[in-house]
């Protein structure tokens, strides 16, 4: 299940696109049959990010490995309009 919508047009349908307010999401994105090793360097640059600024209130955060071993962070609302 795809929490965030098509990859083109975050947001814009998956099981966030409606909920009015959330705890956030991380995403791990890495190339097919990404092993363990990569799983953990993503998933310690999440909690390295996180520790930056660890208010994900209705956020999600992606960290994404390129092919190239490039990491990618990208950080968005979802619901893309907050109305607490």
């Amino acid at each position: 299940m795809d929490f965030r919508g098509p990859k083109d047009k975050p947001g814009t349908k998956g099981q966030y696109a409606n909920v009015a307010i959330h705890a956030g999401l991380v995403c791990l994105n890495g190339p097919p049959g990404m092993d363990l090793d990569l799983q953990v360097e993503l998933f310690e640059q999440a909690l390295r990010e996180i520790g930056d600024n660890n208010d994900l209130l209705n956020q999600i955060l992606e960290v994404t490995a390129e092919d190239d071993e490039t990491l990618h962070i990208l950080r968005y609302a979802l619901p893309t309009s907050r109305t607490l």
